[in-house]
């Protein structure tokens, strides 16, 4: 894997992702979030920030308006799960930023969780 540029481990991602500027981690947490919508739904995306950023629906919302996310935007499933659209899943990096202080850290455990994921892709 590692000829391919792609990290041996989810460990050893994670250590390539340290050296990072916060500007690619950001780059690279938005596009993986939308290539998972794509393959695999919003739903999963939601589910995985929530981890990720250890906070529940209500916390999401919070950062995803932080960042810009439209209020109007944020709707729920059937089944009352939240909902927003695709093409604004990107408001939730500016809004963990403008949020946690830690969001660095929580950006790299969304994209570490997904290792599998990214290689898939």
């Amino acid at each position: 894997m590692t000829a391919t540029g792609l990290s041996a481990s989810p460990q050893e991602y994670r250590d390539r992702l340290k050296d990072q500027p916060d500007s690619q981690v950001d780059a690279w947490a938005s596009e993986l979030m939308r290539d998972i919508s794509i393959r695999r739904g919003v739903r999963e995306v939601i589910h995985g920030l929530k981890r990720a950023m250890g906070t529940d629906e209500d916390g999401l919302k919070r950062i995803y308006t932080s960042g810009g996310g439209p209020i109007a935007a944020v709707g729920r499933t059937e089944s009352g799960e939240m909902m927003v659209p695709a093409i604004s899943l990107y408001y939730f990096v500016a809004g963990a930023r403008s949020l946690m202080p830690d969001a660095r850290d929580r950006l790299i455990a969304y994209l570490v969780d997904n290792f599998h994921e990214i290689i898939y892709i």
